[in-house]
């Protein structure tokens, strides 16, 4: 699972590391706690050469209403267990929201770091997962266009693949983690040839030993809370218990409970 991530501008470097050509406009700002409904940098398939805008939670181009998908199981319905043995189908290319874009809109999520927690206590006891040596890495995106028909507006957006839990996420216990691409794989992503057999195949848990987990403030938890503070490690048994006048404002840890009734996909939209 992933439903809080960091992502550092730094313009420079994205030009450097993944050829982007420079942007005319700077459309985000740095942002140490990405939540659902925030814009954030992403490269598309289509668009290999450009950085590009994109609204954090995906909404399919033949929804009725804004879904806000932050994340799309690999398995889809399949391994509800979270088995991290499981080596059974891979559901995503099934589901009604994710299988053309699975296909034919892929992205890479260009990430500093992220949140997560123990399985129970979820972003009541967050981490900071960040590679050790700070370099910048990227998820397994998806991405969709969605337009409103009531007012015209047209709203491209994404959502972070993940699957059984990596060593570092077991480490915290927690049961899911992103799919986390290899640098050697990133051009693969977002190869419009490559076989889906193949894409598949790179839907799996984060191998490496290069991660680390850090206890942080549970102030990550409000989606408001966006300075870069967040990412300082604290002693968790200290931790201030959270304000119950934010948990007013956060619905579905961003979005709200109607957009529940709208996913007919079930948990895939959920945060957790």
């Amino acid at each position: 699972m992933c439903g809080r991530f960091v992502q550092i501008i730094d313009i420079e470097l994205f030009v450097k590391r993944f050829g982007v050509k420079n942007p005319t406009e700077i459309r985000v700002q740095d942002n140490f706690n990405v939540a659902p409904g925030d814009l954030a940098y992403v490269i598309t398939n289509d668009k290999p050469d450009e950085l590009q805008a994109f609204q954090f939670g995906l909404t399919p181009h033949w929804a009725k209403n804004p879904m806000y998908l932050i994340n799309a199981r690999s398995e889809g319905d399949l391994n509800k267990e979270n088995d991290v043995n499981y080596s059974g189908e891979l559901g995503i290319s099934k589901k009604p929201a994710f299988r053309t874009a699975i296909k034919s809109k892929r992205c890479l999520v260009i990430a500093n770091g992220y949140f997560e927690g123990p399985e129970k206590e979820r972003l009541s006891k967050p981490f900071h997962i960040h590679k050790k040596y700070q370099e910048v890495f990227t998820f397994a995106g998806i991405w969709d266009t969605w337009a409103n028909n009531t007012t015209g507006e047209v709203v491209h957006s994404f959502s972070i693949i993940t699957t059984v839990a990596s060593n570092i996420t077991k480490e915290i216990g927690h049961h899911r983690s992103p799919v986390i691409l290899d640098k050697k794989d990133e051009h693969k992503w977002l190869d419009d040839s490559l076989p889906l057999e193949e894409v598949l195949g790179l839907l799996k848990p984060y191998p490496g030993d290069d991660f680390k987990a850090d206890p942080v403030s549970i102030r990550v938890k409000d989606p408001k809370k966006k300075g870069r503070d967040l990412l300082i490690p604290v002693d968790h048994g200290s931790t201030t218990q959270y304000d119950s006048t934010v948990k007013k404002d956060l619905k579905l840890e961003g979005m709200g409970r109607n957009r529940r009734k709208e996913d007919p996909l079930g948990r895939q939209g959920k945060l957790f």
